[in-house]
């Protein structure tokens, strides 16, 4: 993903937008937060999306009616990142995370409740506004069995959250380690073709360094 070019007209001094968030993460870490040359679209166009600036998104060709997902190695930061867009200062902040392995366990304890908790349950948050998701490490959860029934609870929840997204225009973030090609081959085809249509695309590159270690 490409920054915009410095002529084009901002809604915002990224400038400080930028300080802000790094006053934020070092806070919440703890630590030195610095952003790498290679991450500076996906933490640009991620502002841009939660500030909802119109002008920098049209340049970076990023729809603010659609969600995000944030793909790359393990430990480049996707999570961190969605963590502190929920301190960030912006109307968008207003979404929970949870582990896809947390709601696979909650299905295998209470079956299918538990899709229609994260696909359509507590739809609407406090200014009754669709509630945003984020799925986080989409692909680490396990294949599931409730009374002996397989069921691929992620799949399940996604289809139905698209189904909202048309209807209600509901946001639904993730992350994940997978590739499109592995996300086909786990979730299937249909679910690949829907995600293209609910979500902006910031990939970290393969090279990135693990924040972890």
């Amino acid at each position: 993903m490409q920054l915009p070019k410095r002529e084009i007209e901002m809604s915002y001094d990224y400038r400080q937008v930028v300080a802000l968030l790094t006053k934020i993460a070092q806070d919440f870490l703890g630590r030195k937060f610095e952003i790498a040359e290679n991450e500076r679209g996906i933490i640009f166009g991620t502002l841009a999306w939660f500030l909802q600036d119109e002008l920098v998104a049209k340049e970076m060709d990023i729809d603010l009616n659609k969600g995000l997902i944030l793909t790359g190695p393990i430990g480049c930061g996707k999570t961190t990142l969605m963590m502190l867009m929920q301190k960030f200062p912006s109307q968008r902040k207003s979404f929970g995370i949870i582990s896809t392995r947390q709601i696979v366990s909650e299905f295998m304890q209470s079956g299918y409740e538990t899709i229609e908790k994260y696909s359509r349950g507590n739809l609407y948050n406090e200014t009754r506004q669709p509630r945003a998701i984020c799925f986080d490490d989409l692909g680490a959860e396990s294949a599931s069995k409730y009374f002996g029934n397989d069921c691929n609870v992620m799949a399940e929840i996604l289809l139905t959250r698209y189904d909202l997204f048309k209807e209600k225009g509901l946001i639904t973030h993730i992350t994940t380690n997978l590739t499109a090609t592995e996300i086909e081959t786990i979730y299937g085809n249909r679910l690949r073709s829907r995600m293209r249509e609910m979500f902006n695309l910031f990939g970290y590159e393969e090279s990135c360094w693990d924040k972890r270690k």
